[in-house]
């Protein structure tokens, strides 16, 4: 690709435009990407038009931006994550049937837990979390999971860097969450009361692929509720996702 005077070249700068999308930002003009992705309006201008072409965004009657189906339709081809999804939604959705909280899929991305499905009931208790939404490491059940059996240059990564704390609760301290990481390992298991919020505990088991733990399953209760009958759940909806991804 091309490079800028500046020395960027042009995937760097189709990356900062697509990356100006968010769940609660998902239409804008020309100028507002150009701005949030901090390209001169000449080059923001064109590196639009040439993604409107080639579809991987689409311009509306009001000349205002989003994301094009292009971009989804490619995103999914081949995906391990969509193939996860697809063999994990049916046993999510028994968890949910007995569960009745909130039910979540996540793995891991840039050294951060990221969601590819969730189902909620109604009634559900308090979650922050959404599709395709993003939670640090250290500080969510599916996190601690995922970090547990990372590789040991991405477990040491984030043990090294700073660990934010999201709620009163959230283990931000490295020796302390060292220890836990080695205990998540021995049992499989995570019971996170109050890591993102106070009165949630999150639960969340691993799922693995040809042997290597590659998601969490997970499931968010009320801090009163008793996790066992969740963790059973989950185990026994690993196992038969587990059977499906080696069918």
């Amino acid at each position: 690709m091309a490079n800028s005077p500046s020395g960027e070249s042009l995937t760097d700068r189709i990356v900062r435009v697509l990356e100006t999308f968010t769940a609660e930002r998902s239409m804008q003009s020309a100028a507002e990407i150009g701005r949030r992705a901090g390209l001169p309006p000449s080059t923001a201008h064109r590196v639009v038009d040439e993604l409107v072409e080639a579809g991987l965004l689409e311009r509306d009657e009001d000349r205002r931006i989003h994301l094009g189906m292009r971009l989804w339709e490619l995103a999914l081809r081949g995906s391990f994550a969509l193939r996860l999804r697809q063999a994990a939604l049916p046993h999510m959705e028994d968890v949910q049937a007995t569960i009745r909280q909130h039910t979540q899929l996540a793995v891991l991305d840039n050294d951060e837990a990221l969601f590819i499905e969730r189902l909620s009931h109604p009634d559900a208790g308090a979650n922050i979390t959404r599709i395709a939404g993003r939670l640090p490491l250290h500080a969510s059940s599916s996190g601690l999971l995922l970090l547990a059996h990372a590789a040991a240059p991405v477990r040491e990564r984030v043990l090294a860097g700073p660990l934010r704390a999201l709620a009163p609760e959230t283990v931000t301290d490295a020796a302390a969450l060292r220890r836990l990481l080695a205990e998540i390992r021995r049992t499989g298991v995570v019971i996170a009361p109050g890591s993102i919020e106070t009165v949630s505990t999150g639960v969340a088991v691993g799922i693995r692929d040809a042997g290597v733990v590659a998601a969490a399953l997970s499931v968010v209760l009320p801090r009163e509720t008793d996790p066992a009958a969740a963790v059973r759940a989950l185990q026994d909806a690993a196992a038969r996702i587990e059977a499906d991804l080696r069918g």
